[in-house]
């Protein structure tokens, strides 16, 4: 497993950390790759019972590098989704310690665990219409799934964004703990202490039940599907073009 992703297992919970701080975790295909070895890896190990994902440094993840994202068609996208969709995917109950800010594509790996707690430096920023692209991921069906469709709308098309304070108050995280990942733990006992199997099974079960006929990850597929053409077209453009070229300069 790579270095730019730690894991490790305690207590039956595995603490996946994106360990890029220098480049305050932005996601490359190597970050994204490791983050899909590390949810694989907790998943198949039967000591572990639930999965919390957080930052080194002082961000969450700063979003995907743009680098990456530049020279991204649609399978290429598809790359760089799949670190945080095994999260989304993850059979286990996963939460996101955010410790930072969650930019972008780190928003998406936010919303890809089923609780979310900030810390005190959360901060919650699709930024995607800022910087002259499509959401992509399933970023516009998890947002309008965490916060209800008019305050996602006012977050991705007026560029609202959430502290630590507003995240708790729109329902997009659970709690605001000084040690997000530390309040983490204490969450994750919970199933840590329960049969793993009842664990999964319930999961499984909100899963099917929270929209009866359809699982949410399968409504997730479609939202992702819808998005990838509109993000690749956008990524394609000279706005983007211009504003890449503008932060490599930097």
């Amino acid at each position: 497993m790579s270095d730019l992703v730690l894991s490790h297992v305690e207590d039956r919970v595995a603490l996946i950390t994106v360990n890029d701080p220098d480049r305050r975790n932005a996601v490359t295909t190597e970050i994204s790759a490791a983050l899909r070895a590390a949810v694989d890896a907790a998943e198949a190990d039967q000591g572990v019972h639930a999965v919390i994902v957080t930052g080194a440094g002082k961000a969450f993840c700063a979003g995907a590098d743009l680098t990456a994202l530049g020279a991204a068609a649609e399978d290429g996208l598809r790359v760089i989704y799949d670190g945080f969709l095994a999260i989304a995917n993850c059979a286990l109950p996963t939460i996101a310690a955010v410790n930072g800010a969650a930019v972008g594509a780190g928003l998406n790996l936010a919303l890809a665990a089923d609780v979310r707690i900030s810390g005190p430096r959360a901060m919650y920023d699709p930024r995607f219409q800022k910087l002259g692209i499509h959401p992509g991921g399933g970023a516009t069906w998890m947002l309008q799934r965490a916060v209800g469709p008019q305050v996602a709308r006012a977050s991705l098309l007026f560029g609202m964004r959430f502290d630590a304070e507003s995240s708790v108050e729109h329902g997009l995280a659970l709690q605001v703990a000084d040690d997000p990942v530390a309040a983490a733990r204490e969450l994750a006992a919970g199933p840590a202490a329960a049969p793993r199997d009842v664990v999964i099974a319930t999961k499984a079960s909100m899963r099917a039940t929270a929209n009866p006929g359809v699982v949410d990850s399968e409504q997730h597929r479609l939202a992702v599907d819808v998005e990838i053409g509109p993000q690749a077209t956008s990524i394609e453009s000279p706005e983007f073009a211009a504003r890449l070229a503008a932060a490599k300069r930097r």
